[in-house]
């Protein structure tokens, strides 16, 4: 109401609030290597986000991808991983690929957030960065071994998040190994997330590639004779190729939200884990989830 040129708010009414600024992290689900002679699976796209501006009273959605599939048989690429995002009224959609397959002999590896390292016989890792974001979201896989008498059957690694490329195996006898992650700090404390998974290795003398901090796995081979393991779980981390057993499967994605501890509505679905950082309230999706500013 105006009351003498003034402007009068009545007593009972409700002052809008303001927006507010968060951070967050969106990491993809990391890949599953190649079965036979297999490269390694790229680490699951990461991107953070400081400064983005949320308007109270709308809803924002996290969706988190899942770790790619196993392979069904030997001679078969390593599943991608899905793709997480964040996403809402106002805000451009962050998207982070999943990770790009491994290949198995003879196959290249597939383009991702990082690309899958190669199969055997002197084929190309798959391409990071994919789609194109900027900064990168990951690096590209390592090639294989070249293929003939005396060269050793062995996969490249694959990518990872740190924009390290899975290592290259061109005549070696060891797997390539995976690329490493990145370290971020988003819940208090520094983690490494979307390492490359290593490239496998066809001879119990020769090893398995090592994976890439951040939930990358060993490649079969050598003291690795099992199963490789699955990728980290919630950290985008891809699996090893496998060998002459299936590789585990890729490690899913996570979506963390850093939201002021004074602005937090407390309004969430999906059940994510809430906890405190200095004056922050870190939320933490490991599966589908919303957030109400």
């Amino acid at each position: 109401m105006t009351s003498f040129g003034y402007n009068i708010i009545p007593y009972n009414a409700t002052l809008a609030a303001s927006p507010y600024n968060i951070k967050f992290l969106v990491v993809a689900g990391g890949a599953t290597g190649g079965f036979g002679n297999g490269g390694g699976g790229g680490g699951g796209g990461m991107r953070t986000f400081s400064g983005i501006e949320v308007t109270p009273g709308v809803q924002y959605t996290a969706t988190v991808g899942a770790g790619g599939s196993v392979p069904g048989s030997s001679g078969n690429a390593g599943g991608s991983g899905g793709g997480s995002q964040f996403e809402g009224t106002g805000i451009t959609t962050i998207a982070s690929a999943g990770g790009g397959g491994g290949g198995h002999g003879g196959i290249n590896g597939v383009a991702g957030g990082s690309g899958g390292g190669a199969g055997y016989g002197n084929k190309s890792g798959g391409a990071g960065n994919t789609p194109s974001t900027d900064p990168s979201q990951g690096a590209a896989g390592g090639n294989g071994s070249a293929q003939g008498p005396g060269f050793p059957a062995a996969g490249g690694g694959g990518g990872g998040a740190s924009g390290q490329a899975g290592n290259n195996n061109p005549n070696g006898s060891v797997g390539g190994a995976g690329g490493n992650g990145t370290q971020d700090d988003i819940t208090g404390s520094d983690t490494y997330y979307s390492g490359g998974g290593g490239g496998s290795a066809n001879q119990n003398s020769w090893n398995g590639g090592v994976g890439g901090s951040g939930g990358g796995s060993i490649g079969q081979g050598g003291t690795n004779t099992g199963s490789t393991p699955a990728g980290g779980t919630n950290t985008g981390g891809a699996s090893g190729g496998g060998q002459g057993s299936s590789p585990g499967a890729g490690g899913s994605g996570v979506v963390i939200l850093s939201v002021p501890t004074a602005n937090y509505t407390g309004t969430v679905s999906g059940s994510p884990t809430v906890t405190t950082s200095g004056s922050n309230t870190i939320v933490k999706f490991t599966g589908n989830g919303t957030y109400t500013a």
